[in-house]
């Protein structure tokens, strides 16, 4: 048989795939925005193909494969240490802008079809080139701006103390470009209820809900792991995730409590707290934290989160959450089936939930799987497709 040759062999084959930009607040540590960012970059690799990366800082840890393949263009802000971005928010909108130009000249060589943003400070105010849409995945509105600046500005150190008088002196001016470069978005997503209601509030946009990932597949519960009476916290320790009140509230409830997570107000809590039944744990590794998950009594969730992604990940392993009755837990708890809630942040209304804690770890389980990584892909490629279709 005559072989036929393909006379186009050798002609090069243009890529029509959609070229879309990402962009992240910084890069300084893997944490719950990054495991989104992952999973978005994932996303992207697979519908079209991945432009560079812009970030106000980059720490140069590695984080993820996905993440750490991309080209990162980083702000001028590069040449202070990454540890320091706190103290530097009056550079963020500068910083932020230079990204912008940086990508408008990108464009010009190399054009993009969509940005996407992870935002939870001042990414989102990138303005992307002509033309182009900005959907935004907006963990939160700057909280120590627009929410719970008073709860950042706590404790007993001079640091405390110069960060809320520095906070005091610049929020209306940094509140004022926050809002008005949220019409640099061209659509903007949430990752809960609470999160869009905050949107709406202080930029005056509509956003649509797609809950973060959770790696239900990981986290899962083990039958021959059997509950044990202790309670559970898992969080950065910082003032306003509420630590003393768990840890006050299982005094009260006579009952152990582990403490996992490292922070700021870390060593101020051990001192303070020292005592047989209070545990600190610091950080811990992810099959140590599942472990956890799996045998404790319940996991106590009493700071007001965004969305909260322990408050998942403690369900995904059966165990039942007892939470503050606002933010992201009214999304990822069911009250009386998968879980508590109390109404106010005093320990005596903490302890007397905890008696009403349900324990159905079936109903923990299913409630979770509602939040998986599947869904979180499925409901995301939805929404980068519309974004597509529109610019098409």
């Amino acid at each position: 048989m005559q072989r036929t040759l393909d006379t186009h062999a050798d002609t090069p084959i243009a890529d029509c795939r959609p070229r879309i930009a990402l962009a992240h607040d910084w890069l300084c540590g893997y944490r719950g925005g990054e495991a989104v960012l992952e999973r978005i970059a994932n996303l992207v690799q697979e519908i079209g193909k991945p432009d560079r990366l812009s970030t106000m800082f980059d720490d140069g840890r590695p984080l993820a494969p996905t993440i750490d393949s991309l080209e990162h263009q980083v702000s001028p802000l590069r040449y202070f240490p990454a540890r320091a971005r706190r103290w530097l928010l009056p550079l963020y909108p500068a910083a932020v802008g230079s990204l912008s130009r940086s990508l408008a000249r990108r464009h010009r060589r190399e054009p993009i079809d969509l940005l996407i943003s992870t935002s939870s400070a001042a990414i989102k105010g990138m303005r992307a080139p002509a033309g182009v849409p900005h959907l935004c995945y907006c963990h939160a509105p700057a909280r120590y701006i627009w929410s719970i600046r008073d709860e950042y500005a706590q404790g007993r150190s001079l640091h405390a103390r110069l960060r809320g008088t520095g906070l005091a002196a610049i929020s209306g001016w940094y509140r004022n470009w926050d809002r008005a470069t949220a019409a640099h978005v061209t659509a903007f997503l949430a990752n809960s209820a609470h999160t869009a209601r905050e949107i709406e509030r202080c930029f005056g946009r509509e956003a649509a809900v797609v809950h973060p990932p959770v790696r239900t597949e990981y986290f899962t519960p083990d039958a021959s792991t059997h509950r044990e009476d202790f309670w559970l916290f898992v969080s950065a320790l910082e003032p306003y995730k509420r630590t003393d009140l768990a840890i006050v509230a299982a005094g009260l409830a006579d009952v152990p409590i582990k403490v996992v997570g490292s922070g700021s107000i870390a060593d101020d809590l051990r001192q303070e707290f020292a005592s047989p039944g209070v545990e600190f744990l610091g950080r811990v590794a992810d099959e140590t934290l599942r472990d956890l998950y799996r045998r404790a009594r319940l996991l106590v969730f009493p700071q007001i989160e965004d969305f909260g992604i322990t408050a998942v990940e403690a369900q995904a392993c059966g165990c039942p959450v007892l939470a503050r009755r606002a933010g992201g837990a009214l999304d990822s708890v069911i009250d009386g089936t998968t879980g508590a809630f109390f109404e106010d942040d005093s320990p005596e209304a903490v302890a007397e939930a905890a008696a009403q804690c349900p324990d159905n770890p079936a109903a923990c389980r299913a409630n979770a799987e509602r939040f998986s990584e599947r869904a979180f892909d499925d409901r995301m490629r939805a929404h980068i497709a519309t974004m597509l279709n529109a610019r098409a």
